[in-house]
């Protein structure tokens, strides 16, 4: 019987160095690991590079590493609501690697499966494939990191001769998830959309920390409701209820 429970969330997060690369689930606000991002704001841990669909919001999910300048480097797909992102990507304190949605969930599945790189007809003729996008600006608003050019292959693909881009997997030292349910074997469910790219991100660290509402004995979840088996999760830490944001509302009068 394995056990992979942890008292806290600090506990879990305690062997987190400064430096490390980092994959975290979620999308926009939904099914973020907040009690263990806060956590990391706590100890201090800096110079970290993350991968995450966003960098969530000033206040709340990583905004609150970026606004305390705890992050190196972002690869996202998205980073449209946190004004504290724009001025340090455009002020050269904060490397970017823009990476198109479905392109990131792929590179992320791919490493969590093995698979050490894919082609994708996602970015051909843009500068995903031929390089240049800016990563990292200089003081003086100069490029001083772009995006190197990728291999673009020819492949015969339904019924036709296409361009495909190779694009490389994702493997990070740390991942840190949340999930509604979860068991002491590290068996997760997430609810609804919370599941986003929380598995993808569990797949991909060498060293995944799940942060559970509900954590149960082994043998309580049916197996078929598992949504990530415990294989993929090293640690498991109960929060409780945790509050749940919405990242921009939008309401209309009745008619």
């Amino acid at each position: 019987m394995i056990d992979k429970t942890v008292p806290s969330v600090a506990a879990a997060v305690a062997d987190i160095p400064d430096g490390a690369s980092i994959a975290v689930g979620g999308f926009g606000l939904c099914g973020n690991a907040m009690a263990l991002i806060e956590a990391l704001l706590a100890q201090g841990t800096k110079d970290l590079r993350v991968v995450s669909n966003n960098c969530g919001v000033d206040d709340w999910g990583l905004g609150v590493l970026l606004a305390a300048k705890r992050l190196r480097k972002m690869t996202s797909s998205y980073v449209g609501e946190n004004k504290e992102f724009e001025r340090q990507f455009l002020t050269g304190e904060l490397e970017v690697e823009l990476t198109p949605q479905g392109t990131l969930a792929e590179k992320l599945r791919a490493g969590g499966s093995g698979v050490a790189a894919f082609f994708t007809q996602t970015g051909v003729g843009t500068q995903v494939a031929e390089g240049g996008l800016p990563r990292r600006y200089a003081p003086d608003g100069s490029v001083a990191v772009a995006s190197p050019p990728k291999e673009v292959r020819t492949f015969h693909s339904r019924g036709a001769e296409r361009e495909f881009v190779l694009e490389e997997a994702i493997t990070t030292d740390y991942a840190i998830v949340h999930a509604a349910l979860g068991d002491t074997h590290g068996n997760l469910v997430f609810h609804r959309s919370a599941r986003n790219f929380n598995p993808l991100a569990a797949m991909a660290g060498r060293v995944c920390i799940a942060q559970v509402e509900r954590l149960v004995p082994a043998g309580e979840i049916d197996p078929d409701a598992v949504h990530l088996p415990g294989v993929f999760v090293h640690r498991i830490v109960e929060v409780g209820e945790v509050e749940k944001r919405i990242e921009r509302r939008t309401t209309r009068e009745d008619d």
